[in-house]
């Protein structure tokens, strides 16, 4: 539970932060024609045996934005901490008596560590909730958190801290230096609970590498 506190208590961010992506512009021009096309938001990047970046080795990632501007996307096999929703929301500045339960929090990318996020089933949104595709959304709102907490919030649920971002062109670079495999992705795979095996069945899905 120390460990939560000391990840959540070097900035209170309400739950959190703001996407870098949203500031980027740039022209449609430098994204390779059909690129955009092929990855889109809602599929899964997994990590190939070429992964040069020890970063991701054997990385899955939840896939949330890319289009001319950029991509963005949440790990989502990485576990690395565990403590109570109780001292969750304490970290955040929120005193909840009905708050119940534990909860895992997953390393989500390298970039901005200390912005949360929720990637969640969409049986519970809020007003700020993003769609993401297939019954999926992400969430950066602590109020989900504190629903989630007294029982109301999504069936499905992960709280990542950090994304993966990447500038215009950028991924599809590695994509075509074959570092990423790109495949479908599904509630069961990205909520499952055995995070040491999604690699494995994400690799297991792959089609061609693009």
């Amino acid at each position: 539970m120390a460990i939560i506190r000391h990840i959540i208590s070097a900035r209170r961010l309400g739950l959190f932060g703001y996407l870098l992506l949203s500031t980027m512009s740039v022209a449609a021009a430098c994204v390779p024609p059909g690129w955009a096309a092929e990855l889109t938001a809602g599929q899964l990047l997994v990590a190939t045996p070429e992964m040069g970046d020890p970063r991701f080795a054997e990385a899955v990632i939840y896939m949330v934005k890319h289009n001319s501007e950029g991509a963005m996307g949440l790990v989502i096999n990485r576990p690395m901490a565990k403590g109570s929703m109780r001292d969750l929301l304490k970290g955040f500045g929120i005193e909840s008596d009905e708050a119940k339960g534990e909860i895992i929090i997953h390393y989500g990318g390298p970039v901005n560590a200390n912005a949360g996020f929720v990637l969640h089933s969409d049986d519970v949104m809020l007003d700020d909730s993003t769609p993401v595709k297939d019954g999926i959304a992400m969430t950066s709102n602590a109020k989900l958190i504190e629903a989630m907490a007294r029982g109301k919030g999504p069936r499905q649920s992960l709280i990542v801290f950090g994304y993966a971002g990447w500038g215009p062109g950028q991924l599809e670079g590695e994509l075509e230096a074959g570092a990423w495999h790109v495949v479908p992705a599904d509630k069961g795979l990205v909520f499952g609970k055995e995070a040491d095996k999604k690699w494995r069945q994400a690799m297991d899905r792959r089609r061609i590498s693009l």
